[in-house]
This record gives structure tokens, sequence and C-alpha cells, in this order.
């Protein structure tokens, strides 16, 4: 069991306050967890957790105890203050903060020396928490190098954004506020090759060599990348449609890409 349960009962406990605060987005220095799910995939990773919550009668104490493992102290409160600190409608009794994770480009060197799958997601201006989790999950499954995010995006820490990626943001190296024209800067002093997906190219996904490191540009859903941004990244590729479908999901567009990425990669490994 735990070091210590403490017991709050008062909806103004500073803990409580805070955790409302980082709920809402307005500690950017902290996250917000909810849900077993969430909270076991907090676990699995390195995030420094710093409060714990958990309604009374949370039936499972295994968790408690992992969590406990990794801090002090567990707060225990009624269902109803519960309601007051959770994002969700019916919550599953059990909340964490954590410190939120930074990671530098650097980062993201490293995993590409690691001889993980030589692909970096950079996501442009995406405004739906939900799609930008989705993508983080799908470039985790597939071992993309990590993934850069523009300004003007939505938080990729966000408590929707952290359901969508089920934990994956925890674990993947992801660089925020990062400035196309900086990525493009930093892609061409790695080596790393940039490519800009757009519906108005013909050159298909399939027909690039994915065995070389490459920078993949997505824009969102809505607006795509604009012709500057196109003419700063130089090549495009695009996935063929039928039926007149003008796009897909920005999720399944990524997935789509950087599972034939890995087809390649995984492909050249066995010939080498």
């Amino acid at each position: 069991m735990p070091n210590e349960i403490e017991k709050i009962f008062s909806r103004d406990n500073r803990r409580l306050a805070m955790a409302r605060k980082v709920r809402d987005g307005k500690d950017r220095e902290r996250i917000f967890i909810e849900g077993r799910r969430l909270a076991g995939e907090a676990l699995r990773s390195e995030l420094v957790i710093e409060e714990a919550f958990v309604a009374e009668g949370f039936r499972d104490r295994e968790l408690v105890e992992r969590i406990s493992q990794r801090m002090d102290r567990v707060s225990e409160i009624s269902a109803r203050l519960f309601l007051s600190i959770a994002d969700t409608d019916q919550p599953q009794g059990i909340a964490l903060i954590a410190r939120r994770p930074t990671s530098p480009l650097s980062s993201i060197e490293a995993r590409l020396a690691e001889n993980s799958l030589p692909v970096v997601v950079f996501l442009s201006r995406i405004g739906d928490p939900s799609n930008l989790g989705a993508v983080f999950r799908t470039a985790e499954a597939a071992g993309a190098a990590g993934v850069i995010i523009s300004p003007n995006s939505a938080d990729a820490y966000s408590p929707k954004a952290s359901r969508a990626a089920m934990g994956a943001s925890f674990r993947l190296a992801i660089v925020e506020e990062t400035a196309l024209e900086d990525a493009l800067d930093w892609a061409n002093r790695k080596g790393i090759i940039p490519v800009a997906t757009a519906a108005a190219t013909t050159q298909e996904y399939t027909e690039l060599d994915w065995q070389k490191p490459r920078l993949i540009v997505f824009g969102s859903e809505a607006h795509g990348l604009d012709s500057g941004d196109l003419k700063l990244i130089g090549d495009a590729i695009c996935i063929p449609l039928e039926n007149s479908v003008e796009s897909l999901n920005l999720a399944v567009s990524a997935g789509i890409i950087l599972f034939e990425a890995k087809r390649q990669f995984d492909a050249g490994r066995v010939r080498a």
C-alpha cells in the first residue's frame, strides 16, 4: 500500500485547484492524466509523477500500489470531488499530475542513431487534439524517430490528445513549438530529406525510397499545406484516392505512409 493515503475533503484544496488548472491547460509545466489505462501507460514511461488522486472505492489496488512506488503520497477524494477535477463525463476514479515531457531535436537524432525507422513526422498547424494524439500513436507503432509540431497546433499533452495517443506521447520524442523553417534547416544540416504531403501532386508515396532519412510534413485536414510551405519543402507525395474522395483523416494518411516506409526499411534490413 502507499506510504501515505491523504484524504481531501474540500473542493478548494490547493492540490485539487492545481489539478483543475493543469487539466484546463493553464499550467504548461505539468500534464493531466486520467483513467486506469493512461495511468498504467504513464507508469511504463519515464514521466515524473507529482500527484495522484483516487476516488473513494477505487478498486484497482495493484495500480495504486504501483503508483506508490513512484511517489510517497496518494490523495483520496470523494466521487463528487473527483468529478470536479475529471476531464471525462464518466471518470474511472484515478488521475495523475505529471511533469510535462520536453524533448529537444537531439532526442530525435539519438533515435535515428539507434537505427530506428529513419522518418521524422512534422505536423503543421494541427488544431484537433484527437488527430494529434492519433498520429502520435501511429508514429510510435511504426517506429518513427520522432514528431515535431509547429506553433499554432493543439496542445500535444492535453487530456484529449493523451487519450487519443493512448500513452504514445509519454514515450515518443515530441518536439513542440518548432517553425517549419527551423525544422527544415535542422533536417538539411542532418542530411534528412524533407517531403510534403499534398493532393495536387502525381508522385505516389510508394515511389519514394524510404531507406533514406526523411522529414515528412503533414498539414491540417482542413487546410493542408499552403503554397509557401510547399515551395520551402520542395518535394511532395500523395496517396492516390478513388471515387472522387478528396482527402483522408490525418492519422489514416500518416499510417498509410509510415507503414510503407516501415515495410521498405524492414525489407532493406533483411537484405543487408
